[in-house]
């Protein structure tokens, strides 16, 4: 039976919110010093059951579930560093197929976050393209390179920011700007500037049941499981055709 992504995507985002719970319980049983917001971030992965789904959709599509990684040997070289430790990737006879982040953000921060978490996008992505062209992953067509980001969806995200310009003028586009607007910019600008080969932008409430959000099409998961979809049959095709 085809998965049904609408009821697998709804249940692995509600699976984030658990995961987040339940890793708090665990620090406050613990008497751990982090036992606040800091708790669920430090208590371990909470995007399991997104990169589960994704798991599941590249091996509907034909996919070996050998070949794809998702919680060790997730190590890929890079140029500017020695290797860099990616969230999910697909490793096929010998050649590297896809690399995948999962990310997430939630409140009550997200002022600093949201530089580090593009900081972070850009310097990984802009790492293994150029450990690409130098051959670190041998004479293979180009890998998929995923992003897909999980924005807790609550009043403060969508709270027009003030910009700091003491002495230039910042990107029309980011003036009066949200949170939510600027990681939508974001993952907009990364699959435009070809630095991943697609995005997603998820808003989630932390609630349950939790509300999604997906505020434009072109970054939505369907958009990004159409062009996961199309990168895995080429590949496979290839494979059989000998190349």
């Amino acid at each position: 039976m085809p998965i049904d992504i609408e009821t697998r995507l709804k249940s692995a985002v509600q699976q984030f919110w658990l995961a987040r719970r339940r890793q708090q319980k665990k620090q406050v049983k613990a008497g751990k010093i982090d036992a606040g917001t800091r708790g669920a971030v430090t208590g371990g992965t909470q995007m399991g059951a997104l990169e589960v789904l994704v798991r599941d959709i590249l091996v509907e599509t034909g996919l070996k579930g050998l070949d794809i990684k998702t919680r060790t040997a997730l190590e890929l070289p890079g140029f500017y560093r020695p290797e860099k430790k990616w969230d999910l990737i697909v490793i096929s006879e010998k050649k590297l197929v896809l690399a995948m982040e999962f990310k997430s953000q939630v409140g009550p921060s997200f002022g600093n976050n949201f530089n580090n978490r593009s900081e972070e996008a850009i310097g990984s992505a802009s790492d293994i393209w150029v450990a690409y062209r130098e051959g670190r992953f041998g004479n293979a067509p180009a890998p998929f390179l995923g992003y897909l980001f999980l924005l807790e969806d609550c009043q403060a995200v969508h709270k027009p920011v003030k910009n700091s310009e003491p002495y230039f003028k910042v990107d029309a586009e980011f003036v009066g700007s949200s949170y939510s607007k600027r990681y939508e910019l974001l993952a907009r600008r990364l699959v435009r500037e070809r630095i991943y080969t697609s995005a997603c932008l998820l808003l989630s409430t932390n609630k349950n049941p939790t509300k999604i959000v997906q505020p434009a099409e072109d970054i939505s998961f369907n958009r990004f499981v159409a062009a996961l979809k199309g990168h895995i049959v080429t590949f496979v095709n290839s494979q059989k055709n000998g190349n």
